[in-house]
């Protein structure tokens, strides 16, 4: 886990971009695509939408394949879920603190991916 090389740049939303960085991730997927589609030239803002994004749905698919296996899956969702609120928690403060944190490998593709958008 390590930071991305870009400090926060003006936001075309008008909003604060580490404030924007926060919401990018306030409701998953959704905030994460509408920052994604509205913001224009914040590389900041970009990756932390890509990187609410792909969190999002890495999330989605790991509790619809555990909802599938019997006890053993429902109690690692009972370990992961806690996991993810205070996942999802750190990475608004880190967003709001303007750090563009990285996770492995997910935080490697919004990088290189918000480069592209």
């Amino acid at each position: 886990m390590s930071s991305a090389s870009f400090e926060p740049d003006r936001s075309s939303t008008g909003i604060d971009p580490k404030v924007a960085g926060l919401l990018a991730y306030f409701l998953g997927f959704i905030t994460g695509i509408i920052f994604l589609v509205v913001e224009k030239q914040s590389r900041f803002v970009k990756f932390h939408a890509l990187q609410s994004i792909a969190v999002s749905a890495l999330f989605i698919v790991i509790n619809l394949v555990l909802g599938f296996i019997p006890v053993i899956g429902w109690l690692v969702g009972l370990i992961l879920t806690p996991l993810g609120f205070i996942l999802w928690i750190a990475l608004m403060l880190l967003a709001l603190q303007g750090k563009s944190f990285k996770l492995p490998y997910i935080g490697d593709w919004a990088e290189q991916q918000s480069y592209k958008f």
